[in-house]
Order: C-alpha cells, then sequence, then structure tokens
C-alpha cells in the first residue's frame, strides 16, 4: 500500500520516553545538516580553541563525552562556551539526565576544558554538534558528528511490539493496530534520514521566538494560519454529552498521504454530520465514511495542501472539533554546486537544482545567509527548478565557501577568484632636475587596476603639491615645482600585485647662505666670557663646500675660533668670547652649481663695573634712606638698573630689597628690625647682565620711641586725689619701655586756642575729643603751655595705675601719660574729659549667687565657703546676723572686703542651721539678703517596733518614725529579719515609705527577730531598732485561734504629709508646685493665689492622682509671682497650705 497513515498522536497520548523524562525527550527536535559556518571554522585557523571536540561513534544506551580546551594565557577572564545540535538548538537548557555539561581550569597550565557528556545515546541522539567559543569580539566554532549504532540486541525486529495500539492507556485490546513502528524502521533502512517529527508537537512546546525557524525547516507555508489555528486549539475544551470520546486536538498528515478521524457517540442513533471550514463534507473517492459501532470514522485520501483546513463534526447540538495539518515534503538538492575558480573582475554563477519548481531556497556564504537586496553585489536567479546565485564582477573577497539549503538537503561549493598575471608595458625611468622644475613619472600596465605610488618606500598621497593619475592601463606621477626634498627614489605598486616598478630622482640646487635670523646688518652680539655659537643655514645640491675667513687668515675646524661645516648648515664656534674678538667674519659657500658669500659682524659685550659703596643719609623706626653713584664703566651697554640688598651686620645672608629694577640712585628700605645692625649694598645692571655688589656700607641701627599709652581712664576720685590706670601702648618698639611720666593741670590752664574752627568743632567739650584729635593729627595743633603742666611723678613708675594726691577739693584737673624709653617720651595719652576731685557715692547692691537664693544644704562635717559679692562706694560696711541675733565669730568665720564678702565654716555643725541675714551699709543707704543654710546628719532609729499580728508564714509589723529626723525629710525605712538559731540579719525590704508592713514567705517551723533603720537624704541611721519579741511561725496541724477585733474608724479629716515648697521660677519655663495630702473621704482640693481662688484660666492646669496634689503654670511671667494656697476640705474638717513663688 503505497498511502500511509500518518495521523499525529495528542500529547497527552504520547508514549513517554524510556527513562519518564518530559525534559530529555524535547532537545534533539531541532537537530539538522552541518552548518556552512562551522565547516568554515574548522578549515581556518582557530584563534581560541587549543583542542577541538571530534567527531565519534556510540551505540545505543553507551556513554560519550566530547572535549573543548582553550588557552587562558591572553584572557582577562573565563570566556563563554556553547554547545549546539543543529543550526539553532542551545543545548544548555536541554542538560538532564541524559546530556551534561561540564568545566574545569588547570592554574599552573592556565587551560580551560569544556566537557559534554552524552548517557545512554538513543538514536535520535545522531547528527551534527557544533562548540562555540567567544571572548569580547573574539568568536571561534567547531562542528563535530555524532553517529549512534543499534545494538546487536534492538537490531532484530520485534514484531509485536511494532503492531502496537493506537490509543487505549494500559488496556492491551482498546485503539486501532498501528504500524509506523515498521514503517519508521523500514525508512531508517532504506534512507538515511530523521525520525518523523510531529510539527504540531514542536510548534505547541516551542518559543514564539522559533516558530519561523521550524516553519522553514518542515515545509509549513501557511504559517500565520497555522498559528491562528494552535491558538484556537489552545481553548479548554468543554466534556461533550453527545460524544464518548471526541477527535484529537490536531492531526498532521505528509502532502499525499491518508488521514483518520474517529469520534465515539454515546448514542449511536443521533444524526452525524462533517464540516470541512464550514461545508459539510460529501462522501466520496475523496472521503470515506464508516460505522463500527458506536464509532464514526472519516477518511480523507491522497491529502494535498487545499485540505489543510479546520474540521469538525455535529451530533445534534453538540460539536467538536480539530485541526489538520498537511505537510510539504521535503525538498531534495537534485544537482549540487561544484567549486569554481576564476579571475578578478569576470562574471560568475554558481548554480544548482531541486526536485520543485519554484521551492524556497537559502544561499549561505561561510554560513552567512545572504539576502536577495537589490543593493547588495550578490543575485539570485530562480528558473524552475535550477537556482543560480550570480556575481558580476567577481573580487578577492568573494573567495568562500558557498551553499544552498533546502528543507530536504543541502550543498555546497567553494569558490577561488584569483588575480590575472600582470605585464609591464612602460617601466618608470631615473630622472635629473632642476630644483623648480616639473617632475614627471609615467608607467603604463597590462591590466586596469588601481595603485600606489611610494617615496622611499613611504606612501604618496595625492595633494595639492602632488597630483596622481590613473586613466585605463597608464599611472602618471606629477610634481609641478621640484624641491630639495623630493630627491629620492620613487616606486609604483598596483594594488593586488606584488609586483613594484622603481625609479630614481636627482634634484640638483645652487648654493645659498639664509641670513634671515641675523640683526641689522648681519651683526651679532654676544656675551664676554661665553661661548658663541652661530648657526648659518645653507642651502645647495649637491652640499656646498664652506670656508670662514678673517681679514686674510682662514678660520679652521680647530682652535678656540673655529669652523665646523655639516650638510645644512655651517657654525662659527667662538670659546670664551673676548672683546678683542669684535669684527667682520667671512662665509663662502661654492659647488658645482655656483657661490654664496656674505659677512657677518661680530660684537662682544660685558657686564658693568660695581657701583661705589653707599650712603645711609637718614634713619628711622624700621626705615632708612640710602644713595649711591652709577658705576664708571658701564660693560658696552646702557645701565637699565639697579638691585639693592642688605643683611644683618653679625649675619652673612644678604636679602634682596627689589625684584623690579630700580632706576634711581635712591632708594628706601623698609621692614627693618628696630635695634638691629645693618649694612646694605647694590648692584648695576644691564642687558647683558648683573653686577658684582659694591661694597656694603656703613653699619646703623634703626631706632624709635613707643607708641603712645593705651586706654587711660578714671579707677577712683577722692576729695583730695584721683587715680588713674591705663595699659601699655601697643608698640614699644626694641628700645623697650623704662616707665611712665603722669601729667596734669588744672582745667582752663592747659592749652593755647591757637585750634582751627574746623578743629574746634571736632573737641565737642573742654578739653576735646581724643579720638577725633588722633584720626585728624590734631594733637600736632596743642600747643600746651610746658610751665602748665604738673608732673605727678618725678620719677618714673613702671605700673600701670598712679594716684595724683594732693589736689584741692572740688577742683577739675585735665591728665595725660606719656611712655619712656631709650629713645626719648611718646606722643602723650590724653584722658577724653575733666575730672572732678570730689569722691563719688555709689549705693550698694548685693549680687547674691543663684544656688544661694534657694535653701542652702551641706552635711554634717562638710566644710562651707560662700562668697557674696557687693557693690557700694565708699567705704561700704558689711554685717551678718544669724536667726536675728549676732554670729558668734568663734565658729563662723566671717571676712569682708571692698568688694565681696565670704561665711566660711571649716566642719559644719547642725547648729549652724538657720536664716543668715547680710546687710551692706554706704553712708544713708543699705542692701539686705537672706540665706537659709540647712546642715543635715542621718536620722536616729525608729521607735518601738511591735510585731502586731501572726498567720501562716506572714507577720504584720509596725513602728513609729525617729524623734530625730536628722534635720532632713526621712525618705523610707529599711528592714531586716534574723533567725532565732543563728542570729544573721538579712534585709527584707529597702526605701520603705510607710510605718507598718507585712512580712511574706518566712519559713515555717522558724522564729524570727526583726528590725527598722530610718533613712534620709544622707543615709540609713546608724542603729536599729529590734522587736523586743520574736514571731514563731507556727507549723500545720495547730489550730490557730483567730482573734476578734473591732471595726477600725478610717475617718480622717485633711492632712497635708507634704508640704509646698517656696520655689524660684524662670519666666518662660513650666514650673509646677507639689503637696501631699490624705484624709477619709476624700477631700476636695482647690488652688488659690494671693487668696483669689484659681478657676477657669488656661495657663495653670491642676492635677490630683493618689493624694499628690500638683499645680502647672505655663510658661510663667513676673506678673505670675506671688503667695500660692492649696486647700483640702472634707465632712471632718479642712486644712491648707501655701508658699511663695517667684519668677526671674
Amino acid at each position: 500500500e503505497n498511502e500511509t497513515e500518518n495521523a499525529s498522536i495528542p500529547p497527552e497520548q504520547k508514549t513517554p520516553q524510556e527513562d519518564g523524562n518530559e525534559k530529555d525527550k524535547g532537545w534533539p527536535v531541532g537537530e539538522g545538516g552541518p552548518e556552512d559556518t562551522e565547516k568554515r571554522g574548522d578549515t581556518q585557523g582557530s584563534t581560541l580553541f587549543v583542542e577541538k571536540p571530534q567527531s565519534g561513534t556510540v551505540s545505543v544506551g553507551g556513554n560519550i563525552t566530547f572535549i573543548a580546551k582553550v588557552e587562558a594565557k591572553d584572557l582577562l577572564r573565563k570566556p563563554n562556551v556553547k554547545w549546539f545540535k543543529g543550526k539553532w538548538m542551545d543545548l544548555a537548557s536541554k542538560a538532564g539526565k541524559h546530556l551534561q555539561l561540564k568545566e574545569s581550569f588547570e592554574r599552573h597550565t592556565k587551560i580551560h576544558t569544556f566537557e559534554m557528556h552524552i548517557i545512554k545515546a538513543k538514536e535520535n541522539y545522531a547528527g551534527n554538534y557544533r562548540c562555540e567559543v567567544s571572548y569580547k569580539d573574539k568568536v571561534d566554532s567547531c562542528s563535530f558528528d555524532l553517529e549512534v549504532t543499534e545494538s546487536q540486541a534492538s537490531q532484530s525486529l520485534d514484531i509485536r511490539s511494532a503492531f502496537k495500539r493506537s490509543s487505549g492507556e494500559g488496556q492491551e485490546d482498546a485503539g486501532e493496530l498501528d504500524f509506523s513502528g515498521l514503517l519508521k524502521r523500514r525508512e531508517v533502512k532504506q534512507q538515511d534520514e530523521e525520525p518523523d517529527i510531529d510539527v504540531w508537537e514542536l510548534l505547541k512546546n516551542a518559543n514564539p521566538s522559533e516558530y519561523e525557524k521550524i516553519a522553514f525547516q518542515y515545509g509549513i507555508t501557511d504559517l500565520r494560519g497555522m498559528l491562528k489555528r494552535l491558538k484556537r486549539m489552545r481553548r479548554e475544551v468543554k466534556k461533550s454529552a453527545a460524544f464518548a470520546k471526541g477527535l484529537d486536538p490536531a492531526y498532521q498528515v505528509d502532502k499525499g498521504g491518508k488521514v483518520r478521524f474517529m469520534v465515539e457517540l454515546a448514542d449511536p442513533t443521533v444524526e452525524l454530520k462533517w464540516y470541512k471550514n464550514g461545508q459539510e463534507i460529501r462522501p466520496s473517492a475523496k472521503y470515506i465514511f464508516e460505522h463500527k459501532g458506536n464509532q464514526r470514522i472519516l477518511f480523507i485520501n491522497n491529502c494535498q495542501m487545499s485540505d489543510d483546513a479546520r474540521y469538525y463534526v455535529t451530533a445534534g447540538d453538540e460539536k467538536c472539533s480539530t485541526e489538520l495539518f498537511v505537510r510539504d515534503p521535503p525538498i531534495l538538492v537534485t544537482k549540487g554546486l561544484e567549486d569554481t575558480s576564476t579571475y578578478v573582475g569576470e562574471h560568475v554563477e554558481l548554480s544548482c537544482e531541486v526536485s520543485e519548481d519554484d521551492a524556497n531556497v537559502k544561499w549561505f556564504r561561510n554560513g552567512v545567509e545572504l539576502s536577495d537586496d537589490p543593493n547588495s553585489r550578490y543575485k539570485i536567479k530562480v528558473e524552475g527548478k535550477k537556482h543560480t546565485l550570480i556575481i558580476e564582477e567577481a573580487a578577492k573577497c568573494d573567495n568562500a565557501v558557498y551553499s544552498v539549503m533546502t528543507t530536504g538537503g543541502q550543498s555546497e561549493a567553494k569558490l577561488s577568484v584569483d588575480l590575472r598575471p600582470l605585464k609591464i608595458s612602460l617601466a618608470l625611468e631615473d630622472q635629473t632636475v632642476m630644483l623648480g622644475q616639473e617632475i614627471h613619472l609615467k608607467c603604463e600596465i597590462s591590466e586596469n587596476v588601481e595603485g600606489k605610488w611610494y617615496k622611499n618606500g613611504q606612501l604618496v598621497e595625492a595633494s595639492d603639491r602632488v597630483k596622481i593619475y590613473h586613466k585605463g592601463r597608464i599611472h602618471r606621477f606629477i610634481i609641478a615645482s621640484a624641491a630639495v626634498e623630493d630627491e629620492a627614489e620613487y616606486m609604483f605598486v598596483p594594488d593586488e600585485y606584488d609586483t613594484k616598478i622603481p625609479c630614481k630622482v636627482h634634484v640638483v640646487d645652487p648654493p645659498k647662505l639664509h641670513l634671515d635670523g641675523l640683526g641689522e646688518n648681519n651683526t651679532v652680539t654676544v656675551v664676554a666670557g661665553s661661548k658663541l655659537r652661530l648657526e648659518i643655514p645653507i642651502t645647495g645640491e649637491p652640499t656646498p663646500k664652506v670656508m670662514w675667513s678673517r681679514g686674510d687668515k682662514m678660520i679652521t675646524d680647530s682652535g678656540r675660533i673655529r669652523a665646523e661645516t655639516y650638510s645644512d648648515s655651517s657654525c662659527l664656534v667662538i670659546d670664551t668670547a673676548e672683546r678683542e674678538d669684535s669684527g667682520p667674519f667671512r662665509i663662502t659657500l661654492k659647488n658645482e652649481a655656483g657661490e654664496d658669500t656674505a659677512l657677518i659682524n661680530i660684537k662682544v659685550v660685558d657686564i658693568p663695573d660695581p657701583p661705589q659703596a653707599p650712603n645711609v643719609t637718614e634713619v628711622g623706626e624700621d626705615w632708612c634712606v640710602m644713595t649711591w653713584e652709577p658705576p664708571a664703566n658701564d660693560g658696552g651697554s646702557p645701565i637699565l638698573g639697579y638691585f639693592i640688598e642688605r643683611k644683618k651686620k653679625q649675619s652673612s645672608r644678604w636679602m634682596r630689597l627689589n625684584f623690579e629694577l630700580c632706576k634711581e640712585t635712591t632708594f628706601e628700605p623698609k621692614k627693618m628690625i628696630e635695634g638691629v645692625d645693618y649694612e646694605v649694598r647694590v648692584f648695576a645692571v644691564n642687558a647683558i647682565g648683573i653686577s658684582k655688589p659694591s661694597m656694603p656700607s656703613k653699619p646703623f641701627v634703626p631706632l624709635a620711641v613707643t607708641s603712645p599709652p593705651t586706654m587711660l581712664a578714671l579707677d577712683e576720685a577722692t576729695d583730695n586725689s584721683v587715680t588713674m590706670k591705663w595699659r601699655p601702648p601697643d608698640h614699644i618698639g626694641a628700645a623697650g619701655l623704662d616707665g611712665y611720666v603722669v601729667e596734669y593741670c588744672f582745667e582752663g590752664n592747659g592749652f593755647s586756642q591757637s585750634i582751627s574752627t574746623d578743629q574746634s568743632e571736632e573737641l565737642m567739650e573742654p578739653p576735646f575729643n581724643v579720638e577725633a584729635c588722633e584720626s585728624n593729627s590734631l594733637m600736632e595743633n596743642l600747643n600746651p603751655k610746658t610751665d602748665e603742666w604738673i608732673v605727678a611723678n618725678p620719677e618714673l613708675t613702671d605700673k600701670t595705675k598712679f594716684t595724683i594726691t594732693g589736689l584741692p577739693t572740688g577742683s577739675k584737673i585735665l591728665v595725660r601719660v606719656k611712655a619712656v624709653n631709650a629713645a626719648g617720651e611718646s606722643e602723650p595719652r590724653y584722658h577724653p574729659q575733666a575730672i572732678l576731685v570730689k569722691e563719688v557715692i555709689e549705693p550698694p547692691k548685693i549680687r547674691l549667687p543663684r544656688h544661694l537664693k534657694q535653701t542652702y544644704t551641706r552635711r554634717v562635717g562638710e566644710t562651707v565657703n560662700l562668697v557674696i559679692p557687693f557693690q557700694g562706694k565708699p567705704r561700704a560696711k558689711v554685717s551678718w546676723e544669724k536667726n536675728g541675733s549676732p554670729i558668734d565669730k568663734n565658729e563662723i568665720n566671717i571676712r569682708s572686703t571692698d568688694n565681696d564678702t565670704i561665711i566660711f565654716i571649716r566642719k559644719a555643725e547642725r547648729s549652724h542651721s538657720g536664716e543668715y541675714n547680710m546687710k551692706v551699709e554706704v553712708e544713708n543707704f543699705e542692701d539686705k539678703a537672706m540665706i537659709d543654710i540647712q546642715i543635715v546628719d542621718r536620722p536616729g532609729p525608729p521607735e518601738v517596733v511591735t510585731i502586731d499580728d501572726v498567720w501562716g508564714d506572714n507577720v504584720n509589723l509596725s513602728w513609729k518614725p525617729p524623734k530625730d529626723d536628722g534635720n532632713a525629710a526621712i525618705t523610707g525605712y529599711t528592714i531586716q529579719k534574723a533567725d532565732k538559731k543563728s542570729m544573721e540579719w538579712f534585709t527584707v525590704i529597702e526605701h520603705y515609705h510607710r510605718t507598718s508592713a507585712t512580712i511574706n514567705e518566712l519559713i515555717i517551723g522558724n522564729e524570727y527577730y526583726f528590725r527598722v533603720f530610718a533613712e534620709n537624704m544622707c543615709g540609713l541611721s546608724e542603729d536599729a531598732t529590734m522587736t523586743k519579741e520574736s514571731a514563731l511561725i507556727a507549723k500545720d496541724g495547730k489550730v490557730y485561734k483567730y482573734p476578734v477585733y473591732d471595726d477600725f474608724d478610717f475617718t480622717e479629716r485633711p492632712m497635708f504629709t507634704q508640704p509646698l515648697v517656696n520655689t524660684f521660677a524662670v519666666a518662660g519655663y513650666n514650673s509646677t508646685l507639689n503637696c501631699s495630702v490624705r484624709g477619709n473621704p476624700k477631700p476636695k482640693i482647690t488652688w488659690f493665689k494671693n487668696k483669689v481662688i484659681i478657676m477657669d484660666d488656661p495657663r495653670f492646669r491642676m492635677f490630683s492622682n493618689q493624694g499628690v496634689c500638683t499645680l502647672e503654670i505655663r510658661k510663667p511671667s513676673p506678673y505670675d509671682g506671688g503667695t500660692y494656697t492649696c486647700r483640702a476640705v472634707n465632712a471632718l474638717g479642712e486644712a491648707e497650705v501655701d508658699c511663695k513663688l517667684e519668677v526671674k
């Protein structure tokens, strides 16, 4: 039977591979024939591979390994390696049970090794493989083949396995007989082809980017329609009530083959109809219907491409559809390509024939596909079954391997393009050209090809000066005006040929001297003592002979004056030029083309002589004035200026004072140090250089008086004396400061009236404004009558404070102070105002430190040292009292000065506590201050501790507060227990605030004593009060007799347990007043300010929590100061407490 049933098996009914792994069964699908790219990679030299994988053979079920090695010596990182099967399939995604990819690196050899292991090979693993390695822009690839042979056991044909059922999972008798196993094995034996591939399954599992490749490889022409049907087939199919078994989602058949559609009805009486693309199918020789029980079968014979459509069958209202894919038979290459050799420029055609007309054929060049682009130099021509690749004008770049590929085969051929043999019709000729004439080189060759011109082996490009022409087989090289540098060996080299056509060009030129760089009248100036090397450029071809002479004497090439000659210049050399060397020198050039001569004047100049020693005419504080005479000889060049240097007499290091030339013969050095001996000297400068230094001047010393004293002010005035104070001068100078002179005069007698009107305005009030005087140099116009100023200190004073005595009361005096040193008296410093000789009363003011405005607390035995500053003049009187009584100076030391008073207690005792009142008196004025000092100590022990009750493992204790609280509030109690047997004490409760407590978790059967310590800010009391009786914790089994208690009256009138405290607050910062109260029933709390109740005022907030009452004052101001009262009221009575708040 010629027709073969080739319907595809749906994916869910396909028999799994022998290993049961769906991942392993998919990777061989993309195998194809060997690619031209890999073949080209094998023929060309490898750039990265050290060892390439080799083709191999393995039997079915066997293992094989392919190895590739890459050298890493020149690589900065690991190269990328990919393994492919066929053209597109990347095997990295197929790694699994049957395929493993490994890599390793050997450090000592620097070799990367890449391995591909194929495990338990199958028949469809055979084919062409490719290994590709890449690093940056380098790529290298290698192809190899794998042949899989059948083992002896598998070569025997299993007839029973060949007759397998087409469906029926796990049921031997279900489904139709499928002979495809026999057919496939027979096809393998008859043709060496791949197993039949289900294109539908490939498209269903492939990436959308691979659809076009699969369509070309398997001959699918209507890819767009197939993809539309594929999309419809992926929709979910609802379970049908009419069909027990429906059509498969899709069927596939080769062109000319036969396909079978079968459905199974749930009700055989239902009418059935078949449709193709919506048109009902009628029985015919092509469409055959069969009925087998509930099965309805449709056969389609001799399938053509028109049968590739959507089919569906209807049973009543139900419909079942499927898709039929008709695949074109593979297109075979019936006549392959042939190797071709040709010459450059020839017309080339590469032809092949295929099995079908107008078949889809792809052309490749070295594995790269050629496009049918109109602008491409490759043209593709199709004539029925014949396909031709046309190259109009072949070039060397067309040397390559060309291949053609169809869906069923491929063919390749090698194209070799060589050059035609070259003949020289007219060679280049040697030429001799005069300078400025045209150079014309011409040659003729047998081929019309481009070429390059070379000069002395260097490529010459066309330019404005060099013209290069090519017309047909003639090549020209033209230089319109020859130059000396054009003399060379020229050569023409045709492109793509290893032929050289040389010639020589000789350019001649008469000699010539080039004196453009010389001065006027060819004058050259040289400094005496230096070396002159005068280089004169010369030209001429051939090289001219050079002669130097001075007068009638020829200059040789040796001696102090000598001549040196080079190919392009001549040098006149004078070692250590002297003034006698001045004069004309002649140079003469000669060669076969003529001669040239010139005169060159040599002028020798020198530096000037040193000037004479300078004279210092005037000296100041840090400056001087110096003058000098010009040098006698200027060295043949005018004097441009002078440099000045100075140094300390005892130093050897000179320092330059001016970096710009001084044009005059007078200079004023500055910034010198007073009291130091200096010397100066001068250098003369001309265009040649700097002269030697002059002799140094005579030593001189800068010296000046000090600046006036500063900040002269009145310190104190009495009825007959005035005390002045000042600060030293800002600038004293090297002469130092010997002392001060204080002078005074009575108002109206110290100054003349010769002051200008403008300056008198600056005086403002007598005597004058000193700052204005200084700023406008007013002091120069003040002419004091020296007999009116009285010296207050006949002897200099070195202090900055002085008292002028013996002054009449009520008079006014003017005071000035001068500083005196070895250079004399400084400018005087005047007091800005007249001073009244009378004592000034300053009311007293006590500056009480902030920490003393609150209670000052110290512990017994500590030192108390308080310093309280105050103000007041004259002769302020300080007095102290304690609690209204005078202070016992035997216990408390009090020391007072004019500015402060100190209260000192070496070892504080509790008796020193109290209010200390301080009073400062100045005549009828006084000021008072109060200091509250509290000396605290540890408290005494609590009073009697009693055991109130014992029950279970608990004991109830109570005690009374201590009589002596240590002058500080009791902050808590510490309770300890001790077993009667050991009498070792253990702390049970610390910092306990109440006077009764319950001790828990005592050991039953033990007998305990208890003691209590009192605690305040100084610590625990030295002694503790112990219970007189012990508490026995009774054991189980004893009958406890409960005592009878009378009802306790818990009612209590309000009582403040913590009063308010006087407080100082800072304006703008929140302040709080706190107190605690108890009472039963709970008392009502009311706050008052200055006896006025506080209600609904947003600046105040009141809180009460567990008996603690708080009044918060938000951002107080001085207005909020006053007396604040807290009142607690209940049914049994009331209580109140107050305090003072001061806001600063």
